[in-house]
């Protein structure tokens, strides 16, 4: 018996001892409250260019918080358009989440050029998408109904509305996708984790193909209340939105809720090469830490973001010099902020450029980390960092480039390609690094 389980033994450990398939990008989407499309919301970045506006809707008068990141809706080709994205047989019942998740899906397997038809190439496609909170107005107007007696105005589709694996199934339905079929949710933290959970999918051979990221529709009166009560939210730009959001400013005095999806198409070096697709970056390395300090708060002294990018860099096999680049978390809380910071000094000193998207994008909840995943990843494809915006005066007690005003070019220095780190962290103390990297054979 003992001879039995040795060899079993063995044999598992030869199984993952060899070397680590390789993952790369070849496919991006983007829903944003700058506009749709990866390459309308990158141009827009660059040139600092503000998507937050007033709140739109009934129910937020008596809220402090009167600014939020509102996708826009419309016809225009940058615009969100039910009709255009969502099949009609699934227009009933559908969260704007999973609607988000759709056109982003849509856009990243266009960009990739996946959409097989062949059954044996489904299989070995997943999906990894994960949402923050579900919309709240949805189970609020569902209570009313029942509590008034009104128990026939309950939707038959209202538990698959706030299900948080929803934007997942409905991907993986619409697009045939028979493959690992995950779902994640770790507040602000999720969209990145989704990323780096469905690299190891391919890394450990259980997908070839996983489309990833996060999704968000929660934008609503009660989410507002609920954050603002935490006194979370910026209140004090709501006669100027675009100014609300100020990533490590001295004025800084809470986020900005935002909507909207992003999504990337991972894939097998060697399945990509082989279908010829257009390789955007890699995915070099994933890292986790808990925080095991506060439920909504980091600690002061940023040692979990610290051990979170340590463990990304130890997974990619890279240097703290080889990373140019960082697109920080970065809020716009006073704690948040000046923690991060601290933990960045204490690993790449000054010699890092360091951005928040968020001045310029809000904070898309579950689907902020893989929205600002693909930001870092243009980066890395193409040289430029977007700014910072509305950071007039840095308080957060580092000496570090925050990238404030303009965008700025990104030379690799001592490394052969860019490398950068994305940063993701969410309540409850969880928190997430992914290292991506300009792709070279």
């Amino acid at each position: 018996m003992a001879c039995w389980r040795k060899s079993v033994h063995l044999s598992f450990v030869r199984h993952f001892s060899t070397e680590k398939r390789r993952v790369v990008v070849t496919g991006v989407g983007l829903v944003t409250c700058l506009g749709i499309g990866t390459e309308t919301v990158w141009n827009r970045l660059l040139q600092g260019r503000c998507g937050i506006g007033k709140v739109k809707g009934e129910g937020y008068d008596k809220i402090p918080c009167q600014v939020a990141g509102h996708v826009p809706h419309g016809d225009a080709e940058d615009e969100f358009n039910w009709k255009r994205f969502i099949p009609k047989e699934h227009n009933r019942g559908m969260s704007l989440a999973a609607a988000y998740a759709v056109a982003a899906a849509e856009e990243a397997l266009t960009t990739a050029n996946w959409k097989p038809e062949d059954e044996a190439l489904r299989a070995r496609t997943g999906v990894c998408i994960g949402t923050g909170i579900v919309s709240l107005e949805t189970i609020v107007n569902a209570g009313e109904q029942l509590r008034s007696g009104h128990y026939r105005k309950v939707s038959p589709l209202f538990v698959p509305e706030i299900l948080l694996n929803i934007p997942a199934g409905y991907v993986s339905l619409l697009y045939g996708f028979k493959g690992p079929n995950h779902a994640v949710s770790t507040a602000c933290a999720t969209g990145l984790h989704a990323i780096g959970d469905a690299s190891r999918f391919i890394r450990h051979g259980d997908a070839d193909v996983v489309i990833a990221g996060g999704a968000e529709g929660a934008i609503g009166p009660l989410a507002l209340a609920g954050f603002g009560r935490m006194r979370a939210l910026s209140t004090a730009f709501n006669d100027s939105p675009e100014k609300a959001s100020r990533p490590f400013d001295a004025e800084r005095d809470g986020f900005v809720m935002a909507d909207g999806a992003g999504l990337m198409v991972l894939e097998e070096l060697s399945h990509a090469q082989k279908r010829g697709a257009q390789i955007l970056g890699e995915v070099l390395g994933y890292g986790l830490s808990g925080e095991a300090y506060h439920i909504t708060s980091p600690s002061p002294t940023g040692d979990a973001a610290q051990r979170c990018m340590e463990a990304a860099l130890r997974d990619a096999g890279v240097r703290p010099d080889d990373v140019g680049h960082i697109n920080a978390h970065a809020t716009g809380t006073p704690i948040g902020d000046k923690a991060e910071s601290h933990a960045i000094s204490t690993v790449f000193g000054n010699k890092v450029l360091v951005t928040s998207t968020k001045g310029a994008l809000g904070h898309l909840l579950g689907a902020a980390g893989s929205v600002e995943a693909i930001v870092t990843l243009k980066s890395c494809q193409t040289g430029k960092v977007p700014p910072t915006l509305n950071l007039e005066k840095p308080d957060t007690g580092c000496d570090l480039n925050y990238v404030a005003g303009a965008a700025q070019d990104w030379t690799t220095g001592s490394s052969a390609r860019r490398i950068a780190l994305s940063n993701s962290f969410g309540f409850g103390g969880t928190n997430a690094c992914v290292c991506f990297a300009q792709f070279t054979s």
